[in-house]
């Protein structure tokens, strides 16, 4: 089995590690917005918030 020299997979590995820190930022990213969305929810159904619809 041949390997892609050194340097190369520490360029593979960079690349990787940036797309995990991405995915990472994103999944938070996407959490926070479900908790808002669930809370928004909460106060439109007990009334503490309005919807105006035009």
């Amino acid at each position: 089995m041949n390997l892609p020299p050194l340097k190369e997979q520490q360029e593979i590995a960079a690349i990787l590690t940036s797309a995990d820190k991405e995915i990472e930022t994103l999944q938070q990213k996407l959490d926070y917005l479900k908790q808002e969305k669930k809370s928004l929810m909460q106060q439109i159904l007990t009334g503490k918030r309005r919807v105006i619809i035009n």
